[in-house]
This record gives structure tokens, C-alpha cells and sequence, in this order.
């Protein structure tokens, strides 16, 4: 992304600011603000916007008009969903945004079902399933496949509109039924997943992982078998709300809502068949950028293209993790595809840590990889490459409990593998691309073997020894030059 750019999603239940920077393809956060406004409570079709809620939006519009003025930002787009669409003054809304100098895209129902899906597209380029974007005034479907859009349907189920369609026994699943047969949804998820886009899904995914000890804090990626939104329901329905509020992940604001989001996420569920629940902080914003993108941007892998510019962000030299990554390519041939772009984005991670103290380099990369704002990854994925970047910086080939937690030990050795491979590298090279150019290793099942021309002996030295020793014995190999 060669500027900043920014969207401003004016909701039914909050306003916010999103200012974005880095490559096209994978954009990161340089700055998020939201006010929760509320422009959708109490609103019925045709209803007037409460003058309160409106009030409030409008100071936080304007601020978020100066501070992405102060921030250089030139790229500013603003959009609307349904609290606006719905409302009989939301023209007149609209005009009073415009005049803070923010022209407003008032999104169609349809309009914000395919930026929804293409949101999670972006962060999931192979997503085969329903996604289900969750906001304040209506909830969108969307089937996605194949990096394309499908059937789509905006529905009235938004957060604000549950709690008045009663709590009886029964009564919210009937309705929910009623509302989706009558859309003329058609689309079975039956074996299929549910994406979950939305602040009251990732307030329950929270709670979810507090409740099931998860290792690891990150809802992008996060996995829920189907049956955890019933037990949800029945966990919120136990828990009052000082118990809820002494949950530090829990966001306060989502609380009044938990019970009725989970209620609509177990009958949903049950409708549409799904296999699993799978959290996606991607959505409809990033699906507006994505949608912008050519045909080229769009094919490209947002885990390579984000790990790409952090290591040239972070690291010393950008051109070398590719390079180290094709250097030690030969040594895993047999790998699948999955392997092979992590270990990539291992390698061009692979010089994170080199402004951190030397004792604590190995801590560096495990929590970037562990913690970093990643897409296209898994939660097993991430804890590879933290083990790949631990070993690779001297941490040793036992991995960290929450590693241990994440991985097999399977997965653990190998990509202890992948860390000592790149530490030979990384010694060897110095850093720098020319050593790595003009040496290369192979395998055969006797010997690791090093390839330098005569003229180039000397970068064998006592340390790339060691390591060459040492990655060979983990591989039950000798340690051999050529």
C-alpha cells in the first residue's frame, strides 16, 4: 500500500475508524478507534434515528475526519449499513456526514454480503463455507468458494433486534427459522463451516477460550467445534454480569448482548449444518479494500506478502528471506504445500530478532510469529513458524509450552528443522545474499552436504561447522562439502 488509507464504517451499533498501511494485498492496522453510538437501538423499518445516538456519531465522525487529516491520510472512505438504510431520516443523516467533508456509500444489503465474504476471502483465499457477518441492525450470509462470492442474503437479525424478539422457550429459534425460510436462502452449509464476522461472535469466541483454557489469545483463525454455541448459551445463562465483567478479555460493551448472540449463533448453526465455527477479524472493511484490488494483487498470499514487509520492516537485509528460503528448499522437497509457505514465511521472519538483546532473540520470534496480526494462518501455523524462528535463534529444538500445545510432535520437530536449516543459513551468509548465491546444499540418505567452489572455502569456518553438524545430525545425516 503505498499511502495509508482509510475506511470509516458508520454501523448500527458503533462508528469507527480503521486507518490502514502496508502492502495492498495484506494491509495492517496503523490506527482503530470506535464510538459506540447505537444508531441502530430501538430501530424499527422506518423509524427515526435517535437524536442522541446521531449526536454522538456525528462528534466521532468529526474527530475521525481530523485525525485522519493530521494523519496525511488522502484516502478516505466512508460507508453506511443498515441502522441508516433502514431509518426514515438516515438522507438527512447522510447530508449532515457529508458536510464534515465525508462523502457516505450507503451500502445496500447485498453491497455489504459480498464486502462481508470478501473480507474473509482475504484473510482465507481456499474459504469453502458460509460467512455470517453479525452487526447491530441485520446479520449478512454469504457462501463463498472458491475465492468467489455466491448465494447472499442480508437479514433483520442484527444485535439490537434479538432482544425484542423474546426469550421464551423456543420462541428465538422459530422466528430465526421463519426469518431465514422467508429470505429465500437456499444454500446449504450442511459439512461445511461457519466464518464468524462481527464483534458480538469475537465476544463470545473470548469467552469461549477462557472457559476452555486456550493457549493461545488470538481470535483471527480461532476454531469452535459446532456444539459450543448450545454450551455457550447454556454458560452464559449460568454466569451473571459481575462474573461476565471479571473476564479482562471480555469488551464490557458486548456483554448485554452475549445471551442473545449466542442464541442466534446455536440456531444458526443447527439451520445451516455447520461443521465448525471459525472467528475471522477480516470483514466487511477489508472486504471494501480487497474488492479494489486487480486481478494480480488478489492472487498473491497474504501471509507471504504480510511476513514479506515485517521482515523487511524488522530485519537488516529485505532481499534475504526469500533467498535464504529457496537455499534450504532442497533439504524438503517432500513437504506439501502447506509446509512450504510456512517454512517461507519462517525464513523471511527469519531476522526479526536481531535488535533484541542476544539472550532473549529466541523469545523475539516465538512472539511475533505466536502474536502477530497474521492472516491466512492457523493457530498450528503460527506455532510452527514460532518454534522455526525460537531454534533458528538459538532457543534449542524443545518447544515452548504453548507450541507443545498447538503442534504435534511431529510438526514441532519438523519445524525445528526448518529453524536449524535457516541458523546455518543465517551463519554462512552473514546476512547478506552473496554467500547464499554462489553455495547451495543437498540431501541424499547418507549426507548433508555443503556445495562451495574453492574460491569461496573460506566461509567455512568453525560456526557454520557447528551448525552444519548439528543440523545434520537432526536429520540423520553426516555433516559433508563439496
Amino acid at each position: 500500500m503505498d499511502e495509508p488509507k482509510a475506511i470509516i464504517d458508520i454501523g448500527s451499533n458503533s462508528v469507527r475508524l480503521v486507518v490502514y498501511n502496508g502492502p495492498p494485498r495484506a494491509p495492517s492496522v496503523l490506527f482503530n478507534e470506535k464510538v459506540a453510538a447505537g444508531l441502530g437501538r430501538g430501530l424499527g423499518d422506518g423509524a427515526k434515528l435517535d437524536a442522541g445516538a446521531v449526536a454522538q456519531a456525528l462528534r466521532a465522525l468529526e474527530r475521525f475526519a481530523a485525525v485522519a487529516r493530521a494523519m496525511n491520510v488522502r484516502q478516505v472512505r466512508t460507508v453506511a449499513t443498515a441502522a441508516v438504510r433502514d431509518a426514515s431520516d438516515g438522507r438527512k443523516f447522510l447530508d449532515d456526514v457529508a458536510a464534515l467533508g465525508l462523502p457516505v456509500d450507503l451500502l445496500s444489503g447485498d453491497e455489504e454480503a459480498r464486502a462481508s465474504g470478501y473480507g474473509v476471502i482475504s484473510a482465507f483465499p481456499e474459504a469453502d463455507g458460509i460467512v455470517g457477518d453479525l452487526g447491530g441492525g441485520s446479520l449478512e450470509l454469504v457462501r463463498v468458494k472458491g475465492g468467489e462470492i455466491h448465494e447472499r442474503v442480508s437479514l433483520p437479525l442484527g444485535v439490537l433486534r434479538l432482544a425484542a424478539m423474546g426469550h421464551g422457550r423456543g420462541m428465538l429459534d422459530r422466528q430465526v427459522r421463519k426469518i431465514v425460510s422467508k429470505s429465500g436462502w437456499k444454500s446449504s452449509g450442511e459439512g461445511l463451516p461457519f466464518w464468524l464476522v462481527g464483534g458480538s461472535w469475537r465476544a463470545l469466541a473470548r469467552l469461549h477460550m477462557y472457559l476452555t483454557d486456550y493457549p493461545l489469545p488470538v481470535l483471527h483463525g480461532y476454531a469452535m467445534p459446532p456444539e459450543a454455541a448450545s454450551r455457550l448459551v447454556r454458560a452464559i445463562g449460568r454466569m451473571d454480569r459481575k462474573r461476565l465483567k471479571d473476564i479482562e478479555a471480555l469488551p464490557t460493551g458486548r456483554i448485554a448482548a452475549l445471551g442473545d448472540a449466542a442464541a442466534l449463533l446455536a440456531t444458526l448453526t443447527r439451520v445451516l449444518g455447520s461443521r465448525a465455527l471459525i472467528v475471522s477479524a477480516y470483514g466487511l472493511r477489508e472486504g471494501l479494500i480487497y474488492q479494489g484490488l486487480g486481478d494480480e494483487q488478489r492472487k498473491r498470499d497474504p501471509l507471504i506478502e504480510s511476513a514479506r514487509a515485517a521482515g523487511a520492516m524488522l530485519g537488516r537485509f529485505p532481499e534475504h528471506g526469500d533467498l535464504l528460503a529457496q537455499w534450504i528448499a532442497p533439504l524438503f522437497a517432500h513437504e506439501n504445500a502447506r509446509c512450504v509457505r510456512l517454512r517461507h514465511a519462517a525464513c523471511l521472519l527469519g531476522d526479526v530478532g536481531w535488535m533484541a538483546n542476544p539472550e532473549l532473540r529466541a523469545e523475539r520470534g516465538l512472539d511475533i510469529a505466536l502474536y502477530g496480526n497474521w492472516v491466512g494462518i492457523d493457530a498450528t501455523g503460527r506455532a510452527m513458524i514460532a518454534h522455526a524462528l525460537f531454534t533458528s535463534f538459538g532457543g534449542g529444538a524443545t518447544p515452548a509450552l504453548s507450541v507443545a500445545a498447538l503442534t504435534s510432535p511431529e510438526e514441532y520437530a519438523k519445524a525445528a528443522t526448518w529453524g536449524l536449516a535457516m541458523r546455518l543459513g543465517q551463519r554462512l551468509s552473514g546476512g547478506v545474499a552473496g554467500p547464499l548465491e554462489v553455495t547451495r546444499l543437498s540431501i541424499d540418505a547418507k549426507a548433508l552436504t555443503l556445495h562451495l567452489k574453492p574460491e569461496d572455502d573460506a566461509l567455512y569456518g568453525e560456526a557454520v561447522e557447528r551448525r552444519h553438524k548439528q543440523l545434520a545430525a537432526m536429520l540423520g545425516r553426516v555433516a559433508a562439502r563439496a
